[in-house]
């Protein structure tokens, strides 16, 4: 059994998992839990797989809970398609892994995920004309929740890359074993 795939697994599950508890709006775990997936999975089909398959069961669980079954919209596969965009920049850096290139990957996730999902609710809710001025004034009424968004997105970054690093350096099996000559500076 591979061990660091089950605790990478486990990270994932349970930042899903955070999604079902009370929080400030748009303080949840969705772009660090698709970037750690994207940097630290190997196997890029799992990379993309296990981001969208614990926001899928998150998504459904808050369905029965709190939500009911209009969590599950058209404009949630745009946030499906931002995870698996975000899961690719991690695939992205996963060679060549520092501080700097996951904060910045991170940071340039969280715009990504700000722009392409409010363009959504802009395009296909009935919330702002149609124009220019009802996108930006889409964007404008989003930008406190984009506060929001990169607080929680650091916030979750740092648990789970910060944690599973402090586990890196005490377990030595959950090292990754990397082929010398992939590593690029």
């Amino acid at each position: 059994m591979n061990k660091r795939l089950v605790v990478i697994s486990v990270f994932v599950a349970v930042a899903a998992g955070a999604r079902l508890l009370p929080h400030p709006p748009n303080v949840t775990p969705i772009v660090a839990m698709a970037l750690f997936g994207g940097v630290c999975l190997r196997n890029k089909k799992l990379a993309f797989l296990l981001p969208l398959a614990a926001m899928l069961l998150s998504d459904l669980a808050l369905g029965l809970t709190i939500y009911g079954p209009n969590i599950l919209r058209w404009s949630q596969l745009v946030v499906y398609a931002c995870i698996a965009a975000i899961a690719g920049i991690g695939l992205l850096i996963q060679d060549r892994r520092s501080v700097a290139r996951v904060v910045s990957a991170g940071l340039t996730s969280s715009i990504l995920f700000f722009i392409v999902t409010n363009f959504a609710v802009w395009a296909g809710d009935s919330l702002y004309p149609k124009n220019w001025s009802g996108l930006v004034t889409c964007y404008a009424a989003a930008i406190p929740f984009f506060r929001n968004s990169l607080l929680g997105d650091a916030f979750f970054g740092v648990l789970l890359f910060g944690g599973f690093a402090l586990l890196e350096n005490r377990v030595r099996s959950l090292r990754e074993h990397r082929d010398p000559r992939l590593i690029q500076a």
